[in-house]
């Protein structure tokens, strides 16, 4: 993707941009990482409409862009190499801003809101079967030389596969988080609360980490460590995963956020209710978890491929 030119937006636009972002904090509680998406989405959109139009375009005239207007913007960001993906979160990032400024300001934000995102295919979580998940953490707890480095590895593999966390929300667990109960509190994407059972396979690995852990946990302190010390890093346990996957020979796509794809795809395999695996997951839509139901219809279908007496002939 080519780099998109620098402009610097005028007082007014900057200043509406700023105000935006501080009541997304705010108000609705979202996170660091989707605030600075959504800058850099609708700072690249003013920018644009600043170029395109002379530097006297400021939040009133948002109300008077034409359709046009947006097909300009929307091929300008495929020539320079944006994705359909994430044009698609661009469009939604600037439909936000325009709802929010309209309101602020007073002007009809429909020709901005009926723009139609660009379709593009969803992606299929691409889980591990139970058999790879149960060896990828086999392999992990034998990798490092350090016995409590390898026990915190596969505690922390554990718990993304056996509690279906994000790695975010493994990593930010704290000391006071420990002892893990048969339950735990989660704070999720836009420090959204919710509480997922723990099996006990996690529950004995945290605790068997713990019990060799060089480091004091304070309760106000990061449960797992990093060598020295610190919050373990997101990258860390992607390296450790990753050199497992290499021994174990397993795909590209098994990441630690497989991890939590897979626990979302066996539950689901086991019987579990769509509607409890998205409240376990914190899916703020049911449309995100139902993704699981087409991975499950597609190995139901591989199998049947297999087994089908024409796929033996």
């Amino acid at each position: 993707m080519t780099g998109q030119t620098k402009t610097t937006l005028s007082p007014a636009l900057a200043d509406a941009l700023a105000t935006w972002l501080d009541s997304l904090g705010a108000v609705r509680g979202r996170s660091e990482n989707t605030r600075v998406a959504y800058q850099a989405d609708v700072r690249g959109f003013l920018s644009f409409l600043q170029g395109h139009q002379g530097d006297s375009f400021g939040p009133a005239a948002i109300g008077r862009l034409t359709q046009s207007d947006m097909r300009a913007w929307m091929a300008h960001e495929r020539g320079r190499g944006v994705s359909a993906r994430s044009l698609a979160r661009a469009v939604s990032s600037v439909k936000s801003f325009t709802r929010w400024l309209a309101e602020r300001d007073g002007f009809d934000p429909t020709t901005v809101l009926s723009t139609r995102s660009p379709g593009f295919g969803r992606k299929l979580p691409r889980p591990l079967a139970e058999d790879a998940a149960s060896a990828m953490i086999d392999r992990v707890e034998l990798q490092a030389s350090e016995p409590w480095i390898a026990a915190r590895d596969a505690a922390v593999v554990t718990v993304l596969y056996g509690c279906g966390l994000r790695i975010s929300e493994a990593l930010g667990l704290n000391g006071s988080d420990h002892p893990l109960s048969e339950t735990l509190r989660v704070f999720g994407k836009g420090s959204k609360e919710r509480i997922v059972p723990v099996i006990p396979q996690a529950r004995a690995a945290v605790a068997e980490y713990v019990d060799l852990c060089p480091f004091d946990l304070a309760d106000d302190g990061p449960l797992f460590r990093g060598a020295r010390g610190g919050r373990l890093s997101a990258r860390m346990v992607q390296k450790v995963i990753e050199a497992a996957r290499l021994q174990l020979g397993l795909p590209a796509s098994a990441t630690p956020h497989a991890l939590r794809h897979s626990f979302a795809t066996h539950l689901l395999a086991s019987g579990g209710d769509l509607r409890a695996i998205q409240e376990l997951l914190g899916h703020a839509s049911l449309s995100t978890t139902q993704a699981y139901t087409a991975v499950d219809t597609a190995r139901l279908m591989e199998i049947y491929d297999k087994a089908h007496p024409r796929a033996r002939g």
